[in-house]
C-alpha cells in the first residue's frame, strides 16, 4: 500500500525501492524501516512510499516499544558542557576572557556523543541536569542548532561552527544581575530593557576574546525577528544572518519545553505548534518547517494523555496536520484529526 512518510512506523516494510527528488537511491524493496530509516526519507523530502499491507504485529510492537534513556556517554558529555559553560560565565565574571579551546574542549564531545542519535525527542526529555535554567538552556540550544543545521543538509563542519554558536548565544547573561534572571515574577520595563541587552553584551564579549565575527552575530541577532519585531536592532529577513535564524528556532524550542522560575514547562507537542504558528512571521518559515517535519516522526511510539483523560500511542503522524495524529487506545485506533474537542495534553518517553 502507498502511504505518506509522515504514517510510516517501525516495522514497516517497503515492496519498493526509495529515491529522492534528484533521483538518489535511500533504501531497497524489502527493508523494515526503523526510526532511522524513517528520519533519513524525511530528511531527503520524500512523501510516498510502498509498504507491504501491516500486520497487527507491528503495531503492538510500538505500543509496547520500551522506554528509551540517554546513554552514559551522552549523559557524561551534556553535564560536561553544562559545567563548561558555568566556568565561562564564572570566568567572565571575574574578568576573564573566552577561549577556543576551553569552549571545543567542552562543546564538541557533546555533539560527538549525539552524531548518530535519530529520536531527538528522547533525548531531549532524558537529558537535564541539576544546573539553572540558563545554563542547560545553552546546551540544549547548541545542540538543536546542530540537529537543524544537519536537517538542512549543512556540511558536518558547517553544523558544528552553528551548533557551537548555538552554545554561546546566551554568554552576554554573564553581565546581567541574577537578581534579574532569575526573578520568579514580571520583570519591570526597565528589567527587561537590561535583560535585552545581553545579546549585545555577548557580541562584544566573543568578538573581543574569539575574534569571530559569526558567532558574535549569532550572540547578537538570535532574538531578531524576520518581521523586524525581535530586539537589540529590530533587524528583519535578509538582515538576520542565517545562522542567527537557525540558532533563534532552537532559543524559542529549548525556552519553551523548560521549566523556569515563571514558567512550567510546555508539552513537546504544544511547543511545535507554536512555533508552527511563529513560521509565519517571527521566525524563518523553511527553517521552522525543517524543523518540525524532522521532530514529528519521532513521536510515533510515544504514550499520551489526552485531554478527555483517556491514555494511548502514538501510531501514526497526519501529513496533513502534523499536530492531531493516530493514537492507538487498548488496541482501538483515534483519528485525533476527526475530533476536534480532544487535544494531547502530554507526551511521555
Amino acid at each position: 500500500m502507498r502511504v505518506h512518510v509522515l504514517q510510516l512506523i517501525v516495522g514497516d516494510k517497503l515492496i519498493s525501492d526509495s529515491y529522492n527528488a534528484v533521483g538518489l537511491h535511500l533504501l531497497s524493496s524489502g527493508t523494515v524501516l526503523d526510526a532511522g530509516d524513517i528520519s533519513m526519507l524525511n530528511r531527503h523530502s520524500v512523501d510516498y512510499v510502498d509498504i507491504a499491507p501491516r500486520s497487527s504485529e507491528i503495531e503492538k510492537v510500538v505500543e509496547e516499544a520500551p522506554t528509551r534513556q540517554a546513554n552514559i556517554l551522552q549523559v557524561t558529555s551534556f553535564n560536561n558542557a553544562t559545567q563548561g559553560i558555568k566556568e565561562m560565565f564564572e570566568a567572565l565574571q571575574d574578568g576573564g576572557s573566552l577561549r577556543n579551546d576551553v569552549v571545543e574542549s567542552a562543546f564538541n564531545p557533546l555533539i560527538d556523543s549525539i552524531q548518530e542519535e535519530k529520536d531527538v525527542v528522547s533525548l531531549l526529555l532524558s537529558l537535564h541536569s541539576k544546573d539553572d535554567y540558563t545554563l542547560q538552556h545553552s546546551v540544549q540550544v547548541g545542540m538543536l542548532s546542530y540537529y537543524i543545521a544537519k536537517w538542512m543538509n549543512k556540511s558536518e563542519k558547517d553544523a558544528i561552527v552553528i551548533g557551537k554558536a548555538g552554545y554561546l548565544h546566551d554568554i552576554g547573561k554573564c553581565r546581567i544581575h541574577p537578581d534579574i534572571l532569575n526573578k520568579p515574577g514580571k520583570l519591570t520595563k526597565e528589567e527587561f530593557e537590561e535583560v535585552q541587552k545581553h545579546t549585545i553584551h555577548g557580541y562584544d564579549i566573543i568578538r573581543k576574546s574569539l575574534k569571530d565575527e559569526t558567532l558574535a552575530l549569532v550572540a547578537l541577532q538570535h532574538h531578531e525577528r524576520m518581521d523586524g519585531t525581535g530586539y537589540p536592532l529590530r533587524k528583519s529577513g535578509t538582515d538576520i544572518h542565517s545562522y542567527s535564524k537557525i540558532v533563534a528556532v532552537a532559543d524559542v524550542y529549548s525556552a519553551m519545553i523548560s521549566s523556569r522560575v515563571y514558567q512550567q514547562r510546555r508539552d513537546l507537542l504544544h511547543v511545535l505548534k507554536e512555533l508552527h504558528r511563529m513560521s509565519f512571521g517571527e521566525l524563518d518559515p523553511k527553517i521552522t518547517q525543517v524543523f518540525i517535519r524532522n521532530m514529528i516522526p519521532n513521536f510515533i511510539g510515544k504514550k499520551v494523555s489526552l485531554s478527555d483523560g483517556r491514555e494511548g500511542t502514538i501510531i501514526m503522524t497526519n501529513p496533513t496536520d502534523f499536530f492531531r495524529p493516530l493514537i492507538n487506545i487498548d488496541n482501538q485506533f483515534l483519528d485525533l484529526s476527526q475530533l476536534a474537542n480532544v487535544e494531547i495534553t502530554k507526551i511521555a518517553i
